[in-house]
């Protein structure tokens, strides 16, 4: 994931590269994201990503810790995909969790 400045309300941009899909023979590319970041000494982000290479959007919420281990960004998600019908509408929602690493 990589993030623009974020501007003096808190809002961002960027882009988003995954390996993870549930598509088989897809090509991945770059999906954009945007944000907000509440600031503190250790911030609270949201942001959504519209996946370029499916149906789907995903939101991240989380928090930025900072200690001896270094920074990182703890999330949870919720991936939505388009169903067919509302009978299909529970099996296209996905909920998980990732940390992110700031790589310099």
């Amino acid at each position: 994931m990589t993030i623009s400045v974020i501007d003096k309300n808190g809002y961002f941009s960027g882009s988003y590269l995954t390996a993870v899909t549930t598509q088989k023979k897809v090509e991945i590319k770059k999906s954009p994201i945007s944000g907000v970041m509440v600031p503190s000494s250790q911030p609270i982000f949201a942001f959504h990503v519209n996946w370029t290479f499916s149906d789907s959007i995903t939101a991240f919420t989380g928090q930025c810790f900072v200690d001896s281990s270094g920074e990182r960004l703890e999330t949870m998600w919720l991936l939505k995909a388009i169903a067919g019908s509302s009978d299909d509408n529970w099996a296209s929602t996905r909920v998980g969790s990732n940390v992110f690493r700031r790589l310099i």
